[in-house]
């Protein structure tokens, strides 16, 4: 719908192209192995800096890893998965119930479909969520993080930045997934790359050229209507 047709004195092309992006974007799970220019990086970078946040705080950091650095980070956190518990430094969810378990459990179901995975298979199943520590083949990663003294806001406040950041790389034709699987071992993470306790990592994105061709990145994950999410009161 136009936005003169809605009332709206803004230029229809610029809700034209957000709304593109929103719909065009998805979570890549298979990359093409080369290393992408310096330069296109930091104009991700430079457009998601523009995310709001809660007084203006910015309060993400972003360790960006490219080359040697991205397989040592590969090689080190694959480890630490295989040997040992979690430890995120925000509380993964309780338990998925409802409406929520459902949108999970189909999300999940067209991963492995796609991947030729048999329903019930928890051996393969296991095997490609652990392709979540290896990047799923991606040349770089961005890892976010914000500080402790902002709490859950700070946290919120990386979320939109995240967004952001997905929008950006989709809209230079790059792929992307954001990863809280990532951020499951956080005390790795720190370590990895000297960072003080006071940074709390949000998540990883992996990213790169996408690799048409990997069955992986074959399905769209669907969505609700926006009247299923939304109560009016007037």
């Amino acid at each position: 719908m136009a936005a003169t047709e809605l009332g709206i004195a803004v230029p229809s092309a610029d809700a034209d192209v957000l709304e593109r992006l929103l719909r065009g974007r998805w979570s890549c799970r298979g990359y093409l192995s080369e290393r992408l220019p310096r330069a296109v990086i930091e104009r991700v970078l430079q457009l998601a800096q523009r995310t709001p946040s809660w007084c203006n705080t910015q309060p993400w950091h972003v360790v960006i890893t490219e080359g040697d650095g991205t397989d040592r980070f590969r090689q080190a956190l694959t480890k630490r998965a295989a040997e040992a518990s979690m430890e995120p430094d925000f509380a993964f969810p309780q338990r998925y119930t409802g409406a929520y378990r459902e949108r999970r459990k189909e999300v999940a179901l067209q991963l492995y479909e796609s991947v030729g995975i048999a329903r019930g298979d928890r051996e393969a199943s296991a095997a490609q969520t652990a392709k979540n520590f290896e990047f799923f083949g991606a040349p770089h990663v961005a890892v976010i993080t914000t500080d402790a003294d902002l709490g859950v806001y700070g946290a919120v406040d990386c979320g939109l930045y995240v967004q952001s950041f997905l929008l950006a790389a989709h809209s230079l034709g790059l792929g992307a997934v954001p990863q809280a699987a990532l951020a499951s071992y956080a005390p790795v993470v720190r370590e990895f790359f000297a960072l003080p306790e006071s940074r709390r990592v949000v998540c990883g994105i992996s990213f790169g050229r996408p690799d048409a061709d990997h069955p992986a990145n074959g399905f769209r994950a669907p969505r609700e209507s926006a009247a299923s999410a939304v109560t009016w009161v007037d």
